[in-house]
C-alpha cells in the first residue's frame, strides 16, 4: 500500500505580475582595433572586411581586464538607470562563453563585486545567451522569485580568436552589456520564442575540446565557424523566429520603434530586416560596425548605444533576437527603458 499523504498536495505561490527592463548599461574596452591591424596576417584588406561583415573596428580587452571587470562596469549604469543598488538584486545571471574557469561561474563573483549575495549563475547559449537571460529573469520577476534581476552578456572573445583564421580573425571582439529586469505594473517583456538545432553544432564551435587541449598539449583553443552555413541559417531560419516573437507579443512590424538583432554580420541584419518587411525608417541596430561581434554582449550593447544616443524612444517597442552557436536562438519584444 502506498503511504497516505500528510498534506493537501497544494503549494502556496505568489501572484503572477509583470516585468520590464528598468535599466540598460554597457562597457566597451578602451583598446580600439581597426581592420588595418588584422589584415596582414589573414592576407586581406579593410575594404574586404567591411564588405563582408560591415565591421570597421572592434574592441579588445586590455591586459588583466577580465570578464568580471567588464561585467561590473556594464552593470553599474544599468543599476543606476533602474534606481537600485546591487543589494536590491534578487538574482544575477551572466551569459558568457569566454569566462576561463569551468567552475565557479562568473555570476557569483560579479554579484560579490556589486555588493550582492543573491542567487547567481551563468548560462552558456553563446550569442543567444542574453536573450535567454532576459526570458529567465522575466519569469523570475513575474512569479515573485525576485523583484530585480541583473542580466549580463559579456565576452572576452579575443582570448578564443585565432588572428590567423581568415574566416573569424576580424569578427570577434570583447565587451559587456547589462540590463536590470524589474517588477512592472504593465507588460514590458513579451513571450520568448526560443529553440536550438543541435544537429548543426559544429557550424560554430570551439575547434578543440578541453580534453584535446589537455591530452595533445595544443595550447589555447579558438572558435571556428562555417560562415556560409551560419549565414544561410541566420537569414532563412531566424527571420521566421523574429516574426513569431512579433506574433506572440500581439504586434506587427509597423508598431516597432527599433529592431535590435545579434550583431553577427551587417549583411545578415539587412537580409533579416528585408525578409521581415520592416519599415524603411525603422531604427535598426548596426553596432557591429564599431564594436564587432561580441556574442552574448552584442544585443545589450547595441540597445545601450541606441538609448544613450537618443536614437530610440523610452517606452517604445523593440524586437530583439540573439542567435549563434548551438545552434541556439531566442527572441522577444521588449519595452525600451
Amino acid at each position: 500500500m502506498s503511504p497516505t499523504p500528510k498534506g493537501t498536495g497544494h503549494l502556496t505561490a505568489g501572484p503572477v505580475t509583470h516585468s520590464r527592463i528598468a535599466g540598460i548599461g554597457g562597457y566597451r574596452p578602451r583598446r580600439v582595433v581597426p581592420n588595418s591591424e588584422l589584415v596582414e596576417r589573414i592576407d586581406s584588406s579593410d575594404e574586404w572586411i567591411r564588405e563582408r561583415s560591415g565591421i570597421i573596428e572592434r574592441r579588445f580587452a586590455g591586459e588583466g581586464e577580465s570578464v568580471i571587470d567588464m561585467s561590473v562596469l556594464a552593470a553599474a549604469p544599468a543599476l543606476e538607470m533602474a534606481g537600485i543598488t546591487g543589494a536590491d538584486l534578487g538574482a544575477v545571471i551572466v551569459a558568457t562563453v569566454s569566462w576561463p574557469y569551468q567552475t565557479p561561474a562568473a555570476a557569483p563573483l560579479v554579484a560579490e563585486r556589486l555588493g550582492s549575495t543573491a542567487a547567481a549563475f551563468d548560462i552558456s547559449a553563446a550569442c543567444a545567451g542574453y536573450c535567454h537571460g532576459i526570458s529567465l529573469a522575466s519569469d523570475m520577476v513575474r512569479t515573485g522569485q525576485a523583484e530585480h534581476v541583473l542580466v549580463v552578456g559579456v565576452e572576452r572573445l579575443s582570448d578564443f580568436t585565432s588572428l590567423d583564421d581568415r574566416g573569424t580573425a576580424f569578427i570577434f571582439a570583447d565587451g559587456a552589456g547589462a540590463a536590470v529586469v524589474s517588477r512592472s505594473d504593465t507588460v514590458g517583456i513579451g513571450p520568448t520564442v526560443w529553440g536550438s538545432d543541435g544537429a548543426q553544432w559544429e557550424a560554430i564551435s570551439q575547434t578543440e575540446s578541453w580534453i584535446d587541449v589537455h591530452e595533445k598539449q595544443l595550447g589555447w583553443p579558438h572558435i571556428g565557424m562555417a560562415g556560409q552555413t551560419v549565414f544561410r541559417w541566420a537569414v532563412w531560419g531566424m527571420a521566421p523566429v523574429a516574426q513569431q516573437a512579433l506574433d506572440a507579443a500581439g504586434i506587427t512590424a509597423d508598431q516597432l520603434d527599433a529592431f535590435i538583432p545579434h550583431q553577427a554580420n551587417v549583411r545578415i541584419i539587412d537580409a533579416m530586416a528585408k525578409k521581415l518587411g520592416l519599415p524603411a525608417d525603422l531604427p535598426i541596430a548596426r553596432d557591429i560596425a564599431y564594436t564587432g561581434n561580441t556574442s552574448a554582449a552584442s544585443v545589450p550593447l547595441a540597445m545601450e548605444r541606441m538609448v544613450r544616443h537618443g536614437e530610440i524612444p523610452s517606452g517604445g517597442l523593440a524586437l530583439q533576437i540573439g542567435f549563434g552557436a548551438g545552434l541556439s536562438y531566442a527572441a522577444q519584444v521588449v519595452v525600451i527603458p
